[in-house]
């Protein structure tokens, strides 16, 4: 996509990127693709705010060069290290060798961790400014969402806000602002990037935000380095971001779980039906057949969670044993948590179920079910009294 100007001599020249299907690995399913975004500052000096994953570095120095010759660059701020911002970078200095990079002092160690080129760097920290002629950049670090290099760049000027990966979505679209695109596809993916990315961070995150809130600095448009910009509603970006990491939760429950022959399967409808007689809101997902980027984008606002799975090897099933894993390392605060299972000759998956988020802050407060072989009508009626006592004891 070409170069667009989004405020007077400011403009967007990062890259959409609309098939990619994965990312961090395979860790983050982005079904509506992404894109990599990089602002152009012209002034006195001109100034480029971050660069683009490394496959799109053509496309990224073409939108330069509908603006201006690459070699009139005097800065580049480098918000973030990581290759998907900074991949074009090198290929960039080339072309502008006498540019500036500035960034944290982590960015620096990492930069050249990633590229082993010696550019001429200039660390900045929070309160540091760069005058580019009419207009100042202001840097705010924010070590931790999500690396410790990260940082925001603020222009006073035009109550700007280049906030890197946070507020950001993994949404390709042609429109490149908030107010330009459906807004239920712009909020689900912004909720699941926090989710997937940013939740085990959320004390950090709450910290920031207050602390920037402090400094009474106005913001009328945040461009985000992946996705739309938000130019219509900042505030409701950060107010969702706000209630996002003060773990604020609705009377919804997700229930997930991996079956082997049926029988566990069996048992999780029955608890749903429990669920939903206790009037709770509820989503069932089979771990094996399901995304499980989505099942973490809708646990983020459930009050609870159910995990089941049948026992192979005394152990749980292998797709919710590494789902488990990514769960733990999420550190859900403030929410119950249910487990229940079938075996056959030998139990095995409750018990580790329980031992693997025993420490991950989440709070067992009925006890878990488990039957042998297929659950008979009896059982399945104790599945149907489990689902409901743990809606009831959600209110």
């Amino acid at each position: 996509m070409s170069a667009l100007k989004i405020l007077p001599n400011i403009y967007s020249v990062g890259v959409v990127d609309w098939q990619v299907r994965n990312f961090h690995g395979h860790t983050y399913t982005t079904q509506r693709g992404s894109s990599y975004n990089a602002y152009l500052i012209i002034d006195e000096k001109i100034a480029l705010i971050d660069t683009a994953a490394g496959p799109f570095t053509q496309e990224l120095i073409d939108n330069i060069k509908e603006i201006i010759p690459p070699e009139k660059i005097d800065y580049i701020i480098a918000n973030h290290v990581e290759t998907d911002h900074s991949g074009a970078l090198p290929a960039i200095m080339r072309l502008c060798p006498k540019a500036k990079v500035l960034g944290t002092a982590k960015c620096q160690e990492g930069l050249y961790k990633h590229y082993y080129e010696k550019w001429d760097f200039q660390v900045v920290k929070t309160n540091d400014q760069l005058k580019l002629g009419q207009r100042t950049l202001n840097f705010i670090e924010a070590p931790m969402i999500h690396w410790p290099d990260s940082m925001f760049t603020y222009c006073p000027q035009d109550q700007l806000l280049m906030s890197n990966d946070a507020f950001g979505q993994h949404f390709a679209t042609s429109e490149r602002f908030d107010d330009q695109v459906d807004q239920c596809a712009l909020m689900d993916e912004a909720k699941k990037y926090y989710a997937n990315i940013l939740w085990p961070l959320s004390a950090v995150i709450l910290k920031k935000i207050q602390e920037i809130q402090e400094l009474n600095l106005p913001i009328k448009i945040i461009a985000p380095s992946h996705g739309v910009i938000w130019r219509k509603d900042p505030a409701g970006i950060i107010n969702a971001y706000l209630a996002w990491a003060k773990e604020e939760t609705e009377n919804k429950v997700i229930v997930v779980y991996e079956t082997m022959w049926g029988s566990t399967e069996k048992m999780a409808r029955k608890i749903v039906e429990g669920l939903i007689a206790a009037g709770t809101e509820v989503e069932l997902y089979d771990v094996a057949q399901s995304d499980r980027t989505e099942i973490i984008n809708q646990m983020l606002s459930a009050k609870g969670f159910i995990f089941g799975s049948s026992t192979h090897d005394n152990d749980m099933l292998p797709n919710i044993a590494a789902f488990l894993e990514i769960v733990k390392g999420l550190k859900p605060k403030g929410r119950q948590v249910g487990f229940f299972g079938s075996y056959g000759w030998a139990g095995g998956a409750v018990k580790e179920m329980q031992e693997m988020l025993k420490d991950s802050g989440l709070a067992q407060t009925i006890p878990a079910v488990s039957f042998k072989y297929v659950p008979d009508a009896a059982e399945l009626d104790s599945c149907l009294e489990f689902g409901t006592k743990f809606g009831q004891s959600l209110k």
